[in-house]
């Protein structure tokens, strides 16, 4: 069977759980950007865990099935119809051959994800269907998906009528404030000591700039320490020499304007990493709508470790209520 994009959504993608393995050589891992989103909407329609899936961001596509098909919806709040009959989010439902799945305006939260029982079958690349449009490969086309596009979908049999556990959705806060668990590090000791307290102390918003590659945030200036222009760095006070940046490395490039790199971001550069959102918090970040007034709080690395194992005891949770 297959899906016609009638249309596309905004940045709608094809991904699934990432492309590890290749970070060292430039290469991103990609993949939803709310991983557990993402996985619950596979673990749905009894798909693999790894099937690809599509992800919309603030706006759902318009999809037509060729076949009969159980179809699962997870993530953001954005109403959900099948030929204009509403169908629930986190629990997998039927559709028909020639059905239209449609989505009314976000509610709250800023990425769906949609699995159908079988998967997206578009070709892996270095173990992976998950679209990179930075580099212009994977997914389909390499691309997000445009009015036309026929995805075909592999050979799987659902059950409708599953649904995630309330207690297991994501809590998708209404008044659009968050709290995001951050390391400090490992460039943190260039900022000033006012610049530091600023960071940790101040409300930033999410601004309109947020994508697969990064969140960037206003809201204040932090203060750097001054300092001699280091040979193979540039003029701005948060340069430093080339290095590695980590998933959910926050940067704040001329001390003004924070930014997330979440999972299509450059792997190292020349800009200072002043701490590290925790891989725990990242679902939540992706999550985030412009205008999210969001907090860093400093935890420590044994705080983080205890985080992910929380977060790998709820995936565990439900792949246990999904059977």
């Amino acid at each position: 069977m297959a899906i016609e994009i009638v249309a596309p959504g905004l940045g709608c993608s094809v991904q699934d759980q990432g492309r590890s393995g290749h970070y060292d050589v430039g290469i991103p891992p990609s993949g939803a950007l709310d991983l557990f989103s993402a996985l619950a909407a596979n673990l749905l329609v009894g798909n693999d865990e790894g099937a690809a899936v599509l992800e919309a961001a603030y706006m759902g596509p318009q999809l037509r099935f060729t076949a009969p098909a159980v179809v699962a919806v997870t993530g953001a709040s954005m109403p959900i119809t099948v030929n204009g009959q509403a169908r629930s989010a986190w629990e997998s439902f039927d559709v028909a051959a020639d059905d239209l799945l449609a989505f009314g305006f976000l509610e709250r939260g800023a990425r769906i994800y949609i699995a159908v029982a079988g998967g997206i079958d578009v070709p892996p690349l270095l173990g992976s269907r998950s679209t990179y449009a930075l580099g212009g490969f994977g997914g389909f086309s390499g691309r997000p998906v445009q009015t036309g596009d026929v995805l075909e979908v592999g050979a799987g049999i659902g059950r409708p009528g599953r649904q995630v556990p309330e207690h297991l959705r994501p809590s998708l806060a209404q008044e659009q404030e968050q709290e995001l668990r951050t390391v400090l590090g490992l460039y943190d000791y260039r900022l000033a000591e006012r610049g530091l307290a600023t960071l940790l102390e101040s409300t930033w918003t999410l601004t309109p700039v947020a994508d697969r590659i990064g969140f960037r945030y206003s809201g204040a200036e932090l203060e750097w320490k001054p300092r001699k222009q280091p040979f193979g760095a540039g003029s701005d006070p948060s340069n430093i020499v080339d290095a590695g940046y980590p998933l959910g490395s926050i940067q704040v490039p001329g001390g003004v304007e924070p930014i997330i790199l979440h999972r299509d971001a450059v792997s190292g550069g020349g800009y200072a990493m002043v701490g590290t959102v925790i891989s725990a918090d990242l679902d939540a970040v992706a999550q985030s709508s412009p205008g999210t007034r969001t907090r860093f709080r400093q935890v420590s690395l044994e705080s983080a470790l205890d985080a992910r194992a929380d977060r790998r005891r709820r995936v565990q949770e439900l792949r246990t209520a999904l059977g």
